[in-house]
């Protein structure tokens, strides 16, 4: 028996793993690469294995990281059995149809610019009818369930807290009379989250795979990012601002919504004045809301409780929902205050990057992000501080106010996940630590290792494990190796460009006749270090 790591290992995005026995082949999701345009390149590589030869995919949420090129698998000959919770199927609808409009309309964005460029026209990833296609290989099943997969598979899917429906997936195997019990944690939610239960504790494992997306920090409190997030809607509001909230149309949004109904619903007839209007402009939040609605049997006892008052957690006085692409446009044209919460949350498309054009350069402004935000991303860009963006081929001046509240992802933090590892009677042989960048993988490894005693290991892209004999065999050539690169020269060209610029600005200092007399050297000495480096980069460029 084999694990095979071809998606999220050392990056946070395009989960997919495939355990291969002498009679089977099981793929753990099938995500969609997400982040800078080299890392989304991944996505149209043919996949590592034949998509024909799957048995079975075993989904444990509807995220696009997680699901996003299961169209893909069955478009290019998988005739298997997809087997997901049944909220992770209704949320798959619409989030996969929504994929393939997207591919369709990106694909004819970018053909148009072929053609008049003398180029052929290329295909899309694939296109909504693959994606309803696609939907015909679901298999829904409830939670806790022990299903026979055959004579030698079963599964079980326990409750993750990280999105309506998704799922812990303990997997046993028999291979040479001898089971083995696999655990993939999923993406892991926080504890005590509004709306979602708290994850499950599994209580044995051989094997453990392991998220670590947040496995180097911790996040605020649920009471401390409540409040948090109404004092800068506050502030922002008082100053005459509007606030902008990149969030991701399923899950975040609806718990936003949640978080917001509670602290409206409750305010004093004296504070109604604060009860300014909330957009959620976002046509798939609208439709994912509603999967929510039907799927109350995944919420937590305070969400069930408020239901059965009669009070809709998912609706309020001054909450609006916004379909029409027209009406989307006017909100970009009233001057009152108001919060805008779009999609996508990393900026990488969507109605948000239109929001961010025309309210990014207003210092009265504020932009809050609730979520992560992957390297190479608009998002990452405003989150690291930068002063100047590129949206829809206009530069953008960054004026407004930027925070993050890591209290409102949908991951575990650190302490979340060490504590997760608690409920193990029965602690695994081996753990492997995927799902994160480098630093907080490093970081989550070593405090597994040196909490319990135990072999951890973060696999790159390509690395395979063999049970067989204990030996790790790792991919020659490793995927991300090129993409590495490519990072590592951007990287370098943009501490150039940095160097140069501060040089530059500096210009009339540099001028001054004493302070050159002094500093001549110091300052040929750095032009030529500067110089030098974008030769070496070149020749990077060049291999």
């Amino acid at each position: 028996m084999k694990i095979h790591f071809y998606g999220a290992a050392e990056v946070v995005t395009g989960s997919n793993h495939l355990i291969t026995t002498d009679k089977y082949k099981i793929l753990i999701d099938c995500g969609m690469f997400q982040g800078s345009e080299e890392l989304e390149k991944l996505n149209f590589k043919d996949f590592e294995y034949n998509p024909s030869e799957i048995d079975f995919v075993l989904l444990s949420h509807a995220h696009i990281d997680h699901s996003g090129r299961i169209p893909k698998l069955v478009k290019e000959g998988f005739k298997g059995k997809i087997i997901c919770t049944k909220a992770t199927y209704d949320l798959c609808k619409i989030m996969l149809l929504d994929s393939g409009h997207i591919q369709e309309s990106d694909t004819k964005w970018l053909n148009r610019k072929r053609i008049r460029a003398g180029k052929a026209p290329i295909s899309p990833l694939y296109t909504a009818e693959d994606a309803n296609i696609s939907l015909n290989y679901f298999k829904p099943v409830l939670y806790n369930q022990k299903i026979n997969l055959n004579e030698d598979i079963q599964v079980r899917f326990r409750d993750a807290g990280h999105l309506l429906g998704s799922s812990i997936i303990e997997l046993w195997i028999t291979e040479n009379n001898k089971t083995i019990k696999i655990v993939y944690s999923g993406d892991l939610g926080m504890k005590n989250k509004p709306i979602l239960r708290n994850p499950e504790l599994i209580e044995e494992a051989d094997y453990l795979i392991i998220e670590s997306t947040y496995g180097d920090r911790l996040h605020e409190s649920v009471a401390e990012r409540t409040n948090k997030l109404i004092e800068i809607i506050d502030k922002t509001v008082s100053r005459g601002g509007t606030v902008i909230i990149p969030s991701f149309a399923v899950g975040r949004t609806q718990e936003l919504i949640y978080e917001l109904n509670n602290y409206y619903e409750n305010l004093d007839i004296i504070e109604t004045y604060k009860k300014i209007p909330i957009y959620i402009d976002s046509p798939m939040a609208v439709s994912a809301t509603q999967v929510f609605k039907d799927n109350p049997y995944c919420f937590d006892d305070e969400a069930k409780k408020l239901i059965l008052s009669g009070d809709n957690p998912f609706e309020f006085e001054n909450l609006h929902f916004v379909n029409d692409q027209k009406e989307s446009m006017r909100l970009n044209e009233y001057n009152y205050p108001k919060v805008i919460i779009s999609a996508s949350g990393m900026c990488t498309a969507g109605r948000i990057r239109h929001h961010l054009k025309h309210n990014l350069w207003k210092k009265e402004n504020s932009v809050i992000f609730v979520g992560y935000q992957a390297e190479g991303t608009l998002g990452r860009m405003l989150k690291d501080g930068v002063k100047k963006v590129k949206i829809l081929g206009e530069e953008i001046s960054v004026l407004a106010e930027i925070y993050s509240i890591e209290g409102f992802s949908g991951h575990a933090d650190q302490k979340g996940l060490m504590d997760w590892l608690k409920g193990f009677k029965k602690f695994p042989e081996k753990v492997f630590v995927v799902h994160g960048e480098e630093q907080s993988a490093k970081k989550l490894a070593e405090l597994i290792k040196e909490t319990y005693k135990v072999d951890t290991i973060i696999p790159n892209m390509g690395y395979i494990y063999e049970f067989k004999d204990n030996e790790a065999k790792v991919y020659h050539g490793e995927i991300l190796e090129p993409l590495k690169k490519k990072e590592n020269i951007k990287k370098e060209l943009q501490e150039v460009y940095d160097q140069f610029e501060t040089l530059i600005a500096n210009t009339e200092k540099i001028i001054d006749e004493e302070i050159l007399k002094k500093d001549y050297d110091k300052l040929k000495n750095r032009l030529i270090e500067l110089q030098q480096k974008l030769l070496d980069i070149s020749i990077l460029l060049g291999n």
